[in-house]
């Protein structure tokens, strides 16, 4: 009788236990008390037994359900992997695969199941291999072993292969777990990386070169005017010596024609060759100056333009602060003032070209910061400390929001314009001062402004 009859059928009023008790006791003898009891708690026994039938079925049937469930979900799993699986018995014997295996394989699921793990293994090699799973998996788990499978061809498909031990409910090891990828698409997606890779390496060592251009373009203007001074220097003395060349030569000629001595003398005052010959020493040092100071230019533009090498040296970081601090406000759109409190000597260990593009990023950094300003101002200051050399750059410019300092020496972290920058001037400095085993921190000073502090290993620790 099911739970419903029983239920329906006492709504309709079915006798109850002692309403049977008293239709029995009119075809049987009469029971005395103890009697007509016990056929009362029988009866209560019986309905409780009942109960509890009706509820084991219950539960019998939500579990079975539950199972049902969690069976189809891990159906799904398993049908749904790109990678191979194969779950084997301790002997190596196929309990379970997915449909990826067998797609790779070109084989039914009844062709695998309760077939040695190695039929399916091409070459002795691997099957050599997987014979040791069970044994090398007491000692630790299988990771990346590649063995081949054969195929519906009858070739050879490489896959890489990780083990690990399968346990029942009490903790035996039972069986083993074998997931897989194809070697094949591993290598091609290696070689994609790679190559993505490659490329994102190149499109960095362009962005790097095109942003130390552009700080070398922002010094053009600049640039232009410091070699306009010294070039037009040189030029108007050659010329001057060319003329005095030209005089001097035809006084030779005189000479060395046999003109008379009063004609000499007179050539000589129309001439001017005294006065030539006194010129002639002045303007020869002074296209030397000139030249020099051409090259001494040139020699370091080619700091910036030149790829550098990585080369440790010694060098003054007094002198490649302020050579730096010239350059960069020589630009025509620069009206930042710089004010420098530094000591007679830093000397620092690095490569002095890559330094001075770091100085000269902070100084043009700190002009762009300030640019809205009255009186736009930067102060350097530097000292030697426990064994470093630390400069301090303090502008006088609105400072940097808080929740931008962690984010300031990101790559492409701006918060100029577009077209005013892409934000990889702090970034390549903080990467140039890195390599050289230094440190640079940006923090906002208690008076107002931003203060960028660059530290390096000093040339003499001691």
């Amino acid at each position: 009788m099911s739970r419903k009859s029983k239920n329906s059928t006492r709504g309709m009023g079915t006798p109850g236990p002692t309403h049977y008790l008293s239709e029995l006791s009119g075809a049987l003898p009469p029971l005395d008390a103890a009697g007509e009891a016990g056929w009362i708690e029988a009866i209560h026994k019986m309905e409780e037994v009942y109960n509890n039938v009706l509820r084991y079925q219950v539960e019998l049937e939500e579990k079975n359900s539950a199972l049902e469930e969690a069976q189809q979900f891990i159906l799904s799993i398993l049908t749904a992997m790109s990678d191979v699986l194969v779950v084997c018995d301790r002997y190596g014997i196929v309990q379970e695969v997915n449909r990826a295996m067998l797609d790779l394989l070109g084989l039914a699921k009844e062709a695998m199941l309760g077939h040695p793990f190695v039929e399916f293994l091409a070459g002795e090699e691997s099957r050599l291999q997987a014979q040791s799973f069970p044994l090398r998996l007491r000692e630790h788990l299988i990771h990346d072993c590649e063995v081949s499978f054969k195929d519906s061809t009858g070739g050879a498909v490489p896959v890489a292969l990780n083990c690990t031990p399968r346990y029942d409910p009490v903790g035996r090891q039972v069986g083993m777990v074998l997931v897989g990828r194809p070697v094949g698409e591993l290598r091609k997606a290696y070689h994609a990386l790679n190559l993505a890779h490659e490329e994102l390496k190149l499109a960095q060592q362009q962005l790097v070169h095109s942003e130390k251009m552009a700080s070398l373009g922002r010094l053009v203007a600049g640039v232009a005017h410091e070699l306009n001074n010294p070039i037009s220097f040189v030029v108007g003395n050659v010329y001057a010596l060319r003329r005095y060349g030209e005089r001097i030569q035809a006084y030779f000629a005189a000479i060395h024609g046999g003109a008379s001595a009063e004609e000499r003398e007179a050539l000589r005052k129309n001439l001017h060759i005294d006065r030539v010959l006194e010129d002639l020493g002045p303007l020869i040092a002074g296209t030397v100056e000139g030249a020099e100071r051409t090259r001494d230019i040139v020699q370091d533009l080619r700091r910036f333009s030149a790829v550098d090498k990585d080369e440790a040296k010694p060098f003054d970081l007094v002198e490649v602060t302020r050579n730096a601090a010239h350059w960069a406000t020589r630009d025509a759109k620069s009206v930042i003032r710089v004010r420098m409190n530094l000591p007679e000597s830093m000397p620092a260990l690095g490569t002095a070209g890559q330094l001075q593009q770091v100085v000269v990023n902070l100084i043009q950094n700190a002009a762009d910061a300030t640019a809205g300003r009255a009186q736009p101002a930067l102060e350097i200051s530097g000292r030697i400390e426990a064994g470093k050399c630390v400069l301090e750059f303090h502008d006088n410019g609105p400072g940097i929001e808080t929740q931008n300092l962690h984010r300031v020496f990101d790559p492409f972290f701006t918060t100029k314009q577009v077209g005013k920058g892409v934000g990889l001037g702090l970034s390549i400095s903080y990467g140039i001062v890195e390599r050289h085993g230094g440190q640079l921190t940006a923090a906002n000073h208690p008076g107002g402004g931003a203060v960028f502090t660059l530290i390096l290993p000093s040339a003499n620790p001691v």
